[in-house]
């Protein structure tokens, strides 16, 4: 889909996800969600862009991207992991069940990979063969497949905080997790990456490392929660080039979601001075790419809504069941 087919929705994002009809709003970097007295978690996700610890955009339809990109992934792994999902009423929203969210986050990693400090490729640059409790063998080359994908778990940060790496033996020594929960996560996230790089192949696409979160539901079973295999939970890379780039010791092609990102640090130094206005076809075109991506992961066309309905009011309209003391506890 191109910049002029988006251009109508330029202004029609979802920036503020506030609803003051619904209780117990806690409002996260993408997601705003809502606690209702049964038990259900109402979680709207934005149009925001966050990165170098703020917001930065925007971005028209990135939140309906990760909401339908996720809810295919659910649907092809359910039998894998129970989730939380009970209900989409709208692109933008999943009704699930309220969890107890485990404090540990759970990266799978199939390649050598990554930019950030936690990243195994980071790591590797820098001389370090033993971590996350693997040891990784000499000579490596950069996004190199590994013998087998490995778990690399991490802390869970607060709000401005870094996660910080994790062996099992740490989890278990400080009681992060119990042995038969760890065992659990473990086994289910390799499982659903497994079940993710197949589905990704089918599409022309490598799955190379993703994250998962996962929760306690009331009666203390592991399940499934937040988003899975979604443009921003995941690495994806092109599987048509990915042989010749690799010999050629280039990067892996992608879906390239960073033009806010690369706009900005061009421009000044986005940890201590103010974000200058982003212009208007630097976020259409971000908004390209992650229509791009959800088509290209799913096989599906992306449905876009009516110009004329700014995004909230048609979640409110959407969820008009559930702003009212008589919603169905069940959707």
């Amino acid at each position: 889909m191109d910049t002029a087919t988006l251009a109508p929705f330029a202004r029609q994002v979802l920036e503020d996800a506030t609803l003051p009809e619904l209780p117990n709003h806690y409002r996260g970097k993408v997601r705003d969600n809502y606690d209702l007295p049964d038990g259900r978690r109402i979680l709207i996700t934005s149009d925001r862009i966050s990165a170098f610890d703020r917001a930065l955009a925007a971005i028209p339809f990135k939140g309906q991207v990760l909401t339908q990109t996720a809810r295919f992934w659910f649907e092809r792994t359910a039998d894998i992991c129970p989730n939380h999902v009970i209900a989409y009423p709208d692109p933008n929203v999943v009704v699930g069940r309220r969890l107890a969210i485990l404090p540990v986050e759970i990266v799978v990693r199939g390649y050598l990979a990554g930019t950030t400090s936690t990243s195994v490729l980071t790591r590797y640059k820098a001389g370090e063969r033993e971590m996350y409790g693997h040891r990784l063998p000499e000579g490596l080359r950069p996004h190199q497949v590994l013998d087998r994908p490995i778990i690399t778990p991490t802390t869970k940060a607060d709000h401005g905080g870094h996660d910080e790496p994790l062996t099992e033996a740490e989890i278990l020594e400080r009681g992060l997790l119990s042995p038969e929960q760890w065992r659990t996560v473990s086994e289910a996230a390799l499982a659903l990456f497994a079940r993710g790089q197949d589905v990704a192949a089918e599409r022309g696409l490598i799955l190379a490392d993703t994250k998962y979160e996962f929760g306690l539901d009331g009666d203390g079973r592991v399940v499934l929660a937040d988003e899975i295999h979604t443009p921003d939970s995941s690495r994806y890379w092109f599987a048509q080039s990915y042989g010749a780039r690799f010999e050629a010791g280039q990067s892996p092609e992608s879906f390239d979601k960073d033009f806010v990102r690369n706009w900005v640090v061009a421009r000044c130094d986005p940890y201590r001075d103010a974000i200058p206005e982003i212009p208007a076809e630097v976020v259409l075109e971000t908004a390209a790419v992650y229509i791009r991506a959800f088509e290209t992961i799913t096989g599906l066309s992306f449905t876009l809504p009516d110009p004329q309905e700014a995004p909230l009011e048609r979640i409110r309209r959407n969820i008009a069941a559930y702003l009212t003391d008589t919603a169905p506890a069940r959707a």
